[in-house]
């Protein structure tokens, strides 16, 4: 008996299909193939150690994504000599972090944190339970427009432009991913993650950076269609099982191994992976590098990354325009370790000057 959820998934790969480059041979093709199966757990420290005049505190993110399908978040405990060290909340999108306030003339403000996650693999075609309905508070959030993500004006223009024809949820979102991945560019020049000035980047023409820029980008383009969508900001945690080198963390040292990735909303299957600045990275660095289309782990990573992703990544929050608490100062996201002295908020992408560190460890069951 074929159900409404197997057209669904064949639907999605006849489209995926006629949207994708031809296939390879056998003898050529890559694999990537992320499925559901045994959860890992890791743990994630973040060191940190703060250095100059003046009252200091800082705000390290902890993971507060929890997904039934993907990942769970365990306990995260801590170590410093702050005065106060405090789990907070962003009220609107539940993005947890620690904050640490440490006393005037601290002359080493320093903090250890520790998080334990569970994490696996995800595919939207394997068998689960029907997903809950978004309410309509949630569906407006993922809706709307943010600071450097607005959904009206040219991101209209062009969301209308790259679904044309559609007129399923599912058509549009996949049409929206294929546009992206098409479009834009890997920009290895951009600092850290990139900013997600979705506007600019569309008024300027200029459609590179990295993936907070460009997932960013799918996901402003998406809400501009209508359908709900959502960055997640997070890190990589571990080696590629699958044996890319640009889509896995390259040793238990992931101070600069920040990624975003993105979702979308559809009915009747929830929220759904999807990665298209992923699909870039591999184009540029996976070696021997500067990778055609064409390239048998640009296919097989294109094929793959709308609908599934690998679990070797954990997502801290969904948040945008974050207010940090007790400070006037506020970020377009929290994927770093924030810190200010004296009011003055430090460079969190450079970690030396900053001087913090993070690591992962696999913790064997």
């Amino acid at each position: 008996m074929i159900t409404r959820r197997d057209l669904i998934i064949t639907g999605a790969a006849a489209t995926a299909a006629a949207l994708i480059l031809p296939r390879m041979s056998f003898a050529e093709e890559a694999v990537f193939a992320p499925e559901p199966g045994a959860w890992r757990s890791f743990d994630v420290t973040t060191r940190l150690e703060l250095a100059g005049a003046g009252k200091a505190q800082a705000w390290l993110p902890l993971t507060s994504v929890n997904e039934s399908e993907w990942t769970r978040p365990g306990e995260s405990r801590w170590d410093t000599n702050a005065i106060s060290a405090e789990r907070v909340r962003d009220p609107k999108h539940g993005a947890d972090m620690l904050h640490l306030v440490f006393k005037s003339g601290e002359t080493a403000p320093r903090a250890e944190v520790t998080s334990r996650v569970q994490l696996r693999d995800r595919n939207w075609a394997a068998d689960r339970d029907e997903p809950r309905a978004l309410t309509e508070t949630e569906r407006a959030l993922y809706l709307e427009a943010t600071e450097l993500m607005p959904t009206d004006g040219i991101v209209k223009e062009t969301a209308e432009k790259a679904i044309a024809g559609r007129t399923t949820d599912q058509e549009k979102a996949e049409a929206i991913y294929q546009w992206v991945v098409d479009n834009t560019f890997r920009n290895a020049k951009t600092r850290g993650c990139g900013t997600g000035d979705v506007a600019s980047m569309l008024r300027s023409g200029n459609l590179g950076g990295k993936c907070a820029d460009l997932n960013a980008l799918y996901v402003a383009l998406v809400r501009a269609a209508g359908i709900p969508a959502r960055d997640i900001y997070g890190i990589r945690v571990a080696p590629s099982r699958f044996g890319y080198k640009s889509l896995g963390a390259g040793s238990a040292t992931v101070t600069k191994s920040q990624h975003c990735r993105a979702e979308v909303w559809l009915e009747g299957r929830g929220w759904v992976a999807t990665d298209p600045a992923d699909v870039r990275k591999v184009v540029l660095e996976e070696p021997p590098g500067n990778n055609g289309v064409d390239a048998p782990k640009v296919v097989a990573a294109r094929r793959a990354l709308f609908g599934a992703w690998e679990g070797n990544w954990m997502g801290y929050n969904t948040a945008h325009d974050v207010v940090l608490p007790g400070s006037d100062h506020k970020v377009a996201f929290l994927m770093y370790p924030q810190a200010e002295i004296a009011g003055a908020l430090l460079d969190c992408l450079d970690p030396d000057s900053f001087r913090y560190s993070i690591t992962a460890a696999e913790v064997q069951a």
